[in-house]
């Protein structure tokens, strides 16, 4: 299993569509006793929140977020965790909205930056 997520910062590696998390936003990732919980912010994405669990290297979460446009989504997510050979966190991401319609795929990776 790869380390912890407590404390680490992630960001995506590619913009996604406009409205929706992209290179610029940043989530802070929290862990505990099998519990993930994160807050994101930045781009399209004024705050953001998602929390859900973590089974060894899969991590099934659901999110919330306000954009920029004043208007909210949400959705589900699967992750799974893998170590870099530099030793950085990569998740990558399987996304479906519950709010609008949409899917697709992602990849965030660690970042040595601030938090949202």
């Amino acid at each position: 299993m790869a380390r912890s997520l407590d404390g680490l910062i992630l960001a995506p590696v590619a913009d996604q569509a406009p409205g929706q998390v992209g290179t610029r936003t940043r989530f802070l990732y929290h862990e505990k006793d099998g519990e993930i919980w994160a807050e994101y912010a930045g781009g399209d994405v004024v705050r953001g929140h998602l929390v859900g669990t973590r089974d060894g290297d899969r991590l099934d979460f659901r999110y919330v977020q306000l954009k920029t446009d004043g208007t909210t989504s949400c959705g589900h997510c699967v992750s799974t965790v893998a170590e870099l050979p530099d030793g950085r966190v990569r998740l990558a991401e399987t996304w479906e909205w519950e709010s609008q319609a949409g899917s697709g795929t992602s990849v965030v990776e660690q970042v040595t930056e601030h938090a949202p």
